[in-house]
């Protein structure tokens, strides 16, 4: 195998490993909010997901950035052999994680009532908010160090630790959740509301599991590159290079790579919490009760958005593993294989994110009794309407980090304003309008992520000349998804008519829709050998095709 043909194997494999440590993690975290939901309700719910928006806004700024911005810095030294330069890029980024997370962790402690009442209308959110504030300290020194990793070109480290961290989120959300409920309906019952405050508390519960979560990260990942250090210090000795970096050029240098990474990831997620905010404060113009809209946003953050988030989980690690791949291509000016990664990439998420979004639309109601036991009207058009953003979302995600690893940091940041502008007027006007209460929130957000794709793919076109392969990358998959969503819609009712049960039908069909959408991709070529030797387990699942005759 070829140089280049070993680098985009690695790519790709390396890829796969966080994509499928993400999911891992994603799975947990949609099993953990089945007991989370039962315990503390919609409305438990709502006050849970409002404090993640308002952390995971305060995490954007404070460090969000720093692992992308740190392994591309990493690997662009490592690839000149810089070695010296690699291990002080380190070492200033965890110094400006420290700063950066202290102050963001006071803001959130200090600020939280302001913002939980007077920004999102939610004051008793306040409670998981103050939570979570010193895990924007944690997870900004986590960051830097899975960024060193992944910059080094490995993701194990962030892949392992990932999951250790998601499990032990899970097992103390439910824990803390149900014990914090039990102590706030006695407070709530001294105070004459004691329902409110037992979902209130049982939300810092959950929160508290995602703080506990964040210091099983630091100690694994703490142990992994202190087991790792001497190594590491071995190659420093051996780099001769004199050019050595001062810290305050390390500084600028990481603040010029981490603002244009800041706003395009800030403004690019900031839709959920201006949502939230522009959501309750109209709900409440037009009359509607507290809790109603509370109920409403709970079934969003707590339902909707925890399944379709799965999917987006691999575009999201793809990206992370694309930047660091695509930064040392694009420094080396092969622009053939910095092209050849983007396909790649492009390819493999559409492969899983178009037949997600057809099999969540078409068993949206048998999925959502499955898992939360839950078969009103309200959620199951949720995801029906905004099953489709599952594909806009994962290739926008994408296409950020291929922006981003071709040094266009400031693309995407002009694209996410323009985009923001428009998902907002979209929003107002649905919610004005045409009274759509809950599903312009989800139509509004389906519109931002299609706009995204649009404008980064005119980007990705420009810049590099690049020219999307169309019908393997969209058509076939296209096609392979809608015949499994009809095979899919028909084995459920045929399974459900029989047994009347809704988990046998629900998992046999999502079984055979699996099956069928593999078979179809194979037989349609949509999968060649080659790439499929780039994937996790690739060897055996080409034996397995061709036994079947599929290849």
């Amino acid at each position: 195998m070829s140089k280049k043909r070993k680098s985009e194997s690695n790519f790709l494999v390396q890829g796969s490993i966080l994509a499928v440590a993400s999911i891992i993690s994603r799975i947990i975290g949609l099993l953990y909010r089945i007991p989370l939901k039962s315990i503390i309700g919609d409305i438990g719910n709502d006050y849970y997901g409002t404090a993640m928006e308002i952390y995971s806004i305060l995490l954007l700024i404070s460090s969000y950035s720093l692992p992308v911005a740190v392994s591309k810095l990493v690997s662009a030294r490592l690839a000149k052999g810089q070695r010296k330069n690699a291990y002080r890029i380190f070492k200033g980024a965890l110094l400006f994680a420290l700063v950066s997370g202290t102050a963001a962790g006071l803001i959130v402690y200090f600020g939280a009532g302001f913002i939980t009442t007077y920004v999102v209308n939610t004051p008793l959110s306040i409670f998981a908010l103050e939570v979570l504030s010193p895990t924007l300290l944690v997870v900004a020194v986590v960051g830097v160090i899975r960024g060193f990793f992944q910059g080094m070109g490995t993701m194990m480290p962030s892949a392992f630790s990932q999951l250790v961290e998601q499990i032990v989120n899970a097992v103390v959300s439910v824990v803390s959740a149900y014990m914090l409920y039990q102590r706030g309906a006695k407070i709530g019952a001294v105070l004459g509301n004691p329902a409110t405050y037992a979902e209130a508390y049982g939300a810092a519960g959950g929160t508290f599991g995602t703080f506990l979560g964040s210091i099983a990260a630091l100690v694994i990942t703490l142990l992994v590159f202190f087991v790792y250090r001497p190594v590491f210090q071995q190659m420093i000795s051996k780099d001769k290079g004199k050019n050595v970096e001062s810290y305050g050029r390390i500084f600028s240098i990481l603040l010029l790579t981490i603002l244009p990474v800041l706003l395009s990831t800030t403004i690019y997620n900031i839709t959920s919490f201006l949502d939230t905010s522009v959501f309750k404060q109209i709900a409440a113009s037009q009359g509607y009760k507290a809790k109603d809209y509370s109920v409403m946003w709970g079934v969003y953050v707590g339902e909707y958005k925890v399944l379709t988030n799965v999917p987006i989980a691999i575009a999201s690690s793809i990206a992370a593993s694309s930047v660091p791949s695509l930064s040392t291509a694009f420094a080396a000016k092969d622009i053939p294989q910095v092209k050849r990664k983007v396909a790649y990439s492009i390819r493999f998420i559409m492969m899983i994110a178009i037949p997600c979004a057809v099999g969540m639309g078409v068993l949206a109601s048998p999925i959502l009794q499955l898992l939360f036991q839950d078969d009103r009207e309200m959620p199951e058009r949720m995801m029906q309407i905004g099953a489709v953003s599952i594909i806009f979302y994962s290739l926008s995600t994408l296409s950020n980090g291929i922006l981003q690893g071709i040094n266009r940091m400031n693309v995407p940041v002009k694209n996410a304003v323009i985009t923001l502008i428009l998902h907002m007027g979209v929003l107002v006007a649905l919610m004005y309008g045409l009274n759509w209460n809950i599903y312009a929130v989800v139509c509004a957000n389906t519109f931002f992520s299609f706009m995204m794709c649009i404008l980064n793919g005119l980007a990705i076109h420009k810049y590099l000349r690049y020219h999307q392969e169309v019908l393997r990358t969209f058509v076939i998959p296209g096609i392979c998804a809608a015949v499994m969503g009809g095979v899919v819609y028909g084995v459920y009712y045929f399974v459900m008519n029989t047994s009347k049960i809704n988990a046998l039908a629900t998992i046999v069909s999502i079984v055979s829709g699996v099956c069928v959408y593999g078979v179809l991709l194979l037989l349609l070529r949509g999968l060649r050998e080659k790439e499929l030797r780039s994937f996790p387990m690739g060897s055996l699942i080409i034996k397995i095709a061709k036994k079947l005759h599929l290849m």
